[in-house]
């Protein structure tokens, strides 16, 4: 048995959740969201918690167990205080800034400025001053690739540890060519 798994989902009382044909949907406060279950895997609500259950001990349903379980509690969570993501922007002259409600402008050291979309459910806090953007949203997947496509804009690099990285991230630093001598 999946010890991810067979944990139940606590629904707080302003979130409802229906499930419905191999789909699960969330509503809450900061907004709604829908998951396909994967197959081998059902998912009823008793009460106040969802449980997730495997149909059979086939491979596939022991490994979209837990997989399941995850997704329905991150839904939860992110309808109900959300998700954040902060990624560092560090270098000289390396800076961001908003432009209007949708659109970031990092300027990396390359020979033209960046401007980058952000999706309908992220909204971006920006500090210029420390150079950090705080990525906020309900669907933690999004956040996540958000935050993948700004980091991918300038990745960190080992030497001097310039470019943008998550703020959790360890940048583990080489030498430079006379650091040997």
């Amino acid at each position: 048995m999946s010890r991810i798994g067979k944990l139940p989902v606590e629904v707080p009382a302003k979130v409802q959740v229906g499930i419905e044909a191999g789909v699960v949907r969330v509503e809450g406060p900061l907004g709604k969201l829908s998951e396909r279950v994967p197959p081998g895997v059902s998912v009823r609500k008793e009460g106040t918690q969802v449980l997730i259950e495997r149909a059979d001990e086939s491979r596939q349903a022991r490994a979209s167990h837990g997989l399941a379980r995850t997704l329905v509690a991150n839904m939860v969570t992110g309808v109900t205080t959300g998700f954040k993501r902060r990624l560092n922007i560090t270098g000289v002259g390396y800076k961001v800034e908003t432009r209007g409600q949708r659109w970031l402008l990092f300027t990396l050291g390359y020979s033209h400025p960046i401007l980058f979309h952000l999706p309908e459910s992220v909204s971006a806090t920006v500090n210029t001053k420390e150079g950090w953007v705080e990525l906020v949203g309900y669907n933690k997947q999004v956040i996540g690739a958000c935050a993948a496509g700004i980091r991918s804009l300038r990745p960190p690099e080992p030497y001097k540890g310039k470019g943008i990285r998550y703020a959790d991230e360890v940048i583990r630093r080489k030498e430079g060519k006379t650091g040997s001598k």
